[in-house]
């Protein structure tokens, strides 16, 4: 049931007899050579497509930008910072507050968003709501530790080919990925964090300092296949089902 598609009567309606609502966070950002930049926000799309086809929750329009401070220089990436994107879920989360939502069910499809995300979160408990925060990526790791991934690796690029594989530009697939060492001793081994004496310490760096090509993580895009994103994404999709369910029978104080 999507927000975007009732009259206001039918919105106070639903709000009588449910108190949860659902909403999709992305980021429009570099995701390396091969992967479109709205790679965070078509990956939380597909998966509000499937669970709109079992449940019956409320579906927010999805919100397409995200915090990306880190890949700002990467052509096509639009960074809505820290302060306007806590502003920006505040009056959503806020209006919808009015209306009677009282839980929130966020579908997070960027890590740079999660912090922000959590500090909405303290908000609405501290006024009587809840937050339910899924990060979809990290949600299916757990399902099967074989779908581990990073940034723009396998696990992402699996992902969009089980939507649309024609969106994968296969003449950078291949490409390695070579990590910019701060120095001799300090060495990078992901976005921030890097390697001194067996001890991970982090140096936060624009990611263009770290890497050439903009994916980051121990899974190779290369790696990737149509079945694996297809099976990871309806796992995904069923299991944010059912957690909705579960969240839906929460009684708040």
């Amino acid at each position: 049931m999507r927000l975007e598609n009732l009259t206001w009567p039918h919105v106070e309606e639903y709000f009588r007899s449910s108190d949860m609502v659902l909403i999709g966070i992305g980021s429009i950002e570099c995701h390396g050579k091969h992967m479109p930049v709205g790679t965070d926000t078509i990956i939380p799309n597909h998966l509000l497509e499937k669970i709109e086809q079992k449940s019956d929750i409320l579906i927010c329009p999805t919100i397409p930008y995200g915090s990306a401070d880190s890949l700002s220089p990467y052509p096509g990436t639009i960074d809505l910072g820290v302060d306007v994107l806590y502003s920006l879920m505040t009056r959503v989360t806020e209006s919808l507050y009015q209306h009677g939502a009282r839980k929130f069910v966020i579908l997070n499809g960027h890590g740079g968003n999660t912090r922000t995300l959590w500090r909405v979160g303290m908000d609405l408990q501290r006024k009587g709501g809840l937050m339910a925060l899924l990060n979809w990526w990290l949600m299916a790791w757990d399902m099967d530790p074989a779908w581990k991934g990073g940034h723009g690796g396998g696990e992402e690029t699996a992902a969009i080919m089980g939507i649309d594989p024609s969106l994968i530009d296969h003449s950078y697939i291949d490409e390695p990925l070579t990590l910019k060492n701060v120095s001799d001793e300090l060495v990078a081994t992901g976005f921030n964090s890097v390697l001194y004496k067996g001890v991970s310490v982090d140096i936060p760096r624009m990611t263009p300092t770290v890497t050439d090509n903009g994916w980051i993580g121990p899974d190779h895009p290369n790696t990737a296949t149509e079945e694996w994103g297809r099976k990871m994404l309806q796992t995904t999709a069923d299991y944010i089902t059912d957690f909705i369910d579960a969240f839906g029978r929460v009684k708040l104080d």
